[in-house]
């Protein structure tokens, strides 16, 4: 097959590799849509000691089962592998599963490539008005639906006013997520001027730049899409006393949170991993029956070009909120 391979900081091979081959349990899924997520760029520009070179990267993937009892249909992958029988995943806790494996990541690689073998229990299967390239983006959606779940248990009734820092699919799928949910007084931060214009022309989203908030303004929920010292910062200005800050992105380890006000003021932090199972699979459902809006905001590149997108995310030349890779034999 086909697939498209990190060599090291800021490179990325097309090539021939063996086909994967299922073990029991698991299916064989040709790739027709796979997401560039901020995880695979922090890897790309070799950010993430936990994706060493060489490595298939790419964790957000929609295709077509090959083999087993699910042969012919066609699925969104929740690339979250656990056991099953540890006591998080026993409580419903499974993203915090000991054992947890990741596509994307050793031992498994992940879905820039033609073919992918994942547990058929991961496989949640698409109705035949979904587009493989909308169903690709449940993972990511995923991130922000668990992120808002465990924010909105934290506030009980008191959820109303939200802040998403972050424009991109993460961002975006908080901000989707949170008027889902039942909260729809909504502002997003994207310093980005042209993703800005796509997120309010396009995905119909109240966007700010980064300098646009009034510093006074405070808000119930604030969900950084992001994770980097400035957006720690702003979270921890504009959290009202009492409200939530969760925390999905991973763009540095330290600075920003203003630890002072957060215990002053009584704030909770969450921090957020991925998603549960069932979590994703209400992500999906939520996608299917419309409630994510269109799920329209893709753009769509073959996977031999790659290397020229991830380019272009790097450097600022992509508006859209997620690209989308397909492998030639589906593009």
């Amino acid at each position: 097959m086909k697939a498209l391979v990190y060599t090291g900081p800021e490179g990325l091979e097309y090539r021939d590799m063996a086909d994967p081959v299922p073990q029991d349990g698991e299916a064989l899924i040709r790739v027709d849509s796979v997401g560039i997520c901020g995880s695979d760029m922090h890897a790309y520009l070799g950010h993430d000691e936990r994706r060493p070179a060489p490595l298939v990267l790419g964790h957000e993937a929609a295709g077509t089962v090959l083999s087993g009892a699910m042969t012919g249909k066609r699925v969104t992958v929740n690339p979250l592998v656990t056991c099953g029988t540890c006591p998080a995943c026993t409580s419903g806790r499974d993203n915090l599963c000991s054992t947890r494996q990741i596509i994307s990541m050793p031992p498994r690689e992940g879905a820039f490539a033609a073919l992918l073998t994942m547990p058929e229990r991961n496989l949640v299967v698409m109705p035949d008005h979904i587009t493989t390239d909308q169903a690709a983006l449940a993972e990511p959606i995923a991130c922000g639906w668990h992120a808002v779940r465990l924010g909105r248990t934290a506030l009980g009734e008191g959820a109303h006013r939200a802040l998403v820092l972050g424009g991109g699919a993460i961002g975006l799928g908080a901000a989707l997520s949170l008027a889902a949910q039942g909260i729809t007084d909504i502002t997003m931060i994207e310093p980005h001027p042209a993703r800005r214009a796509y997120l309010s022309m396009h995905c119909e989203q109240h966007v700010l730049p980064p300098d646009g908030l009034d510093p006074s303004d405070q808000f119930d929920f604030v969900v950084d899409g992001v994770g980097f010292d400035a957006t720690r910062a702003q979270a921890s200005a504009h959290v009202r006393p009492g409200g939530v800050i969760v925390h999905i992105g991973l763009g540095s380890a330290t600075g920003g949170l203003d630890i002072r006000r957060i215990t002053l003021q009584e704030i909770t932090f969450i921090g957020t991993y991925t998603y549960t199972a069932q979590d994703f699979r209400d992500t999906a459902q939520a996608m299917f029956e419309g409630r994510m809006g269109p799920l329209d905001w893709t753009e769509k590149r073959p996977l031999s070009d790659g290397a020229v997108a991830f380019s272009d995310i790097r450097k600022g030349r992509t508006t859209a909120p997620k690209t989308i890779l397909a492998p030639e034999a589906t593009a």
